[in-house]
């Protein structure tokens, strides 16, 4: 007589539904937590370019990076600058009137506002015009995406930082890559045309190789700011428009969690936000 073969349960093994469960749940978990995240879109950027650098990847079809970070650049964003120019105009119009007749505390603090949009408008177009001049310059899109704009309480911060595989300076050297040179030949004529003053900092990055033992990260960072002031007053910056030059070794990385990323490598080109002068006879 014939056995029969027993037959095999069939589906997947229990404890495969318990870990489908977990990952969902887990899923769920890390949802909620970017969902409640703040993100720099600037500097989540520069991370992303600098993975994409270490793992060969590179966009050929579009080209985004810090100039535009919406999209493709464009040649005609000054017109929006103007357009934001005449909003600002026109909230600030119909108080005119009834401003002049202000006096005191009140009066100051117009004042006051209209100083911080005055100079927020001189930045947007400073940043205008740097977006311009670089855009011009076709052989230096490639470091587009290692240029920073950022507004701050201390003035119009402009950051040249490194990324992966494409660094602004030579290894563990003060002398600036030929690209480098030319990204700030372009950008020193623009800066002085602003009547602001100008900090230049060098940092360099945590971990960094010292070609030269006896060659510290100061100094480093120190002549790099030093070999940045040059070039920009060689191009058009008066020499008593430039207000400090500082190295600042790794001291204040912009990536504090990771004090390794190429990005903390950077010459920092502040514009300063100063208070105007005050008129005479006027009383603070």
């Amino acid at each position: 007589m014939a056995r029969k073969k027993p037959q095999g349960g069939g589906g997947a093994p229990e404890w495969l539904v318990t870990f489908a469960d977990l990952m969902s749940l887990l899923l769920c978990f890390f949802v909620l937590l970017l969902s409640f995240s703040t993100q720099n879109q600037q500097k989540l950027q520069i991370v992303s370019g600098s993975v994409k650098d270490a793992f060969g990847v590179k966009e050929t079809e579009r080209r985004t990076g810090i100039i535009e970070v919406e999209g493709v650049p464009v040649r005609d964003y000054l017109k929006n600058v103007s357009q934001v120019e005449q909003e600002m105009d026109s909230d600030f119009a119909s108080e005119a009137h009834e401003e002049k007749s202000k006096q005191g505390p009140e009066a100051n603090t117009h004042d006051t506002v209209q100083a911080d949009v005055e100079r927020s408008r001189q930045f947007a177009t400073a940043a205008a015009s740097l977006r311009q001049a670089l855009q011009e310059m076709p052989d230096i899109t490639e470091i587009s995406q290692n240029i920073i704009f950022e507004e701050t309480e201390e003035g119009l911060n402009i950051m040249i930082v490194d990324q992966d595989g494409r660094a602004m300076f030579q290894e563990g050297s003060r002398f600036p890559y030929e690209t480098t040179r030319r990204l700030l030949t372009r950008i020193a004529p623009v800066l002085a045309e602003m009547p602001n003053r100008i900090q230049v900092t060098g940092h360099t990055t945590t971990g960094s190789a010292a070609v030269d033992p006896n060659y510290s990260k100061w100094e480093l960072s120190a002549d790099r700011a030093n070999a940045t002031r040059k070039i920009l007053t060689e191009y058009g910056v008066p020499e008593d428009q430039i207000f400090s030059v500082v190295g600042k070794a790794d001291t204040e990385p912009l990536f504090p969690n990771d004090p390794f990323l190429a990005a903390n490598r950077r010459i920092n080109i502040l514009l300063m936000a100063e208070e105007p002068p005050l008129p005479l006879g006027h009383n603070p």
